[in-house]
């Protein structure tokens, strides 16, 4: 049996310069696909607000999106490690929430580690949940729960104040207890900055080549979601169009009656 990746795994990947590879993940079919890829972490993200429940941004997803979501992706999973975030306010509202919430989804979805956004203002609601003996991955920068106080999807860390801000937030969640961190639209200077400052891994989306590992939204980087494409975003595939003319086809051949034909019938 293939060994899972775990927070030793990563920080061991840190150590040696190896690069951790991380997409995010929403169901089963492509839970599985990413296994047999060698993916080294699956995010079931709530970006799955934006690209699988049609929302306009991430803050209307619910703990039970989240958990209906993981327990689909846990089980096409056998190898990579298991994150899971926090939607908007089940954290923010107190240390005694975060800890039930983030109870909640590492007892029903067997997830490895939650994930939280904020920086220095959440040091110790981590600190609290690390507590319960559960695993928390950082995110800070761009962090879109935030959209509506930063006005927008904008790049963080352009000042050298700023820049500043961010290491600080960095290491605070280290010292909380964080096992990794999400870096997300950042300047690469102020990334590769905040990678040297910290000993957890950083995985970064939209913050250049210097973190020790990178994400990406699985439907943006496969060319599935084509409502925005963020500069950061490198289709390797451009599933779109083609599953689009296949389902074309198939409406057509079934309108024609070329389908079912003899070789696909009983």
């Amino acid at each position: 049996m293939e060994k899972t990746v775990t927070t030793a795994t990563l920080l061991e990947m840190k150590r040696r310069g190896e690069k951790i590879t991380a997409l995010t993940c929403y169901d089963y079919s492509t839970a599985k696909i990413l296994n047999e890829a060698g993916v080294d972490v699956l995010l079931v993200g709530d970006s799955l607000g934006n690209v699988k429940l049609g929302y306009e941004n991430t803050l209307a997803v619910t703990v039970d999106d989240m958990i209906y979501h993981a327990k689909a992706v846990k089980r096409g999973n056998s190898r990579a490690m298991l994150w899971v975030d926090m939607p908007f306010l089940s954290y923010e509202t107190g240390a005694a929430d975060a800890v039930r919430n983030a109870g909640r989804i590492m007892k029903e979805t067997g997830a490895h580690a939650v994930k939280l956004e904020g920086g220095l203002e959440v040091a110790d609601i981590v600190k609290s949940i690390v507590k319960a003996k559960i695993p928390v991955v950082g995110h800070i920068g761009l962090t879109p729960q935030a959209i509506n106080q930063f006005g927008g999807f904008k790049v963080q860390g352009k000042t050298v104040v700023g820049a500043r801000k961010l290491v600080a937030d960095a290491k605070a969640l280290e010292k909380s207890g964080s096992c990794a961190l999400v870096i997300e639209g950042v300047p690469s200077s102020v990334a590769k900055k905040i990678t040297a400052s910290v000993k957890i891994p950083t995985i970064g989306i939209g913050a250049g080549l210097f973190c020790d590992g990178q994400v990406l939204v699985s439907d943006d980087m496969l060319g599935i979601f084509s409502e925005f494409t963020p500069r950061f975003v490198k289709h390797y595939a451009k599933l779109r169009p083609i599953i689009l003319s296949a389902v074309k086809q198939y409406c057509k051949e079934v309108r024609l009656q070329g389908f079912p034909d003899k070789e696909h019938s009983y």
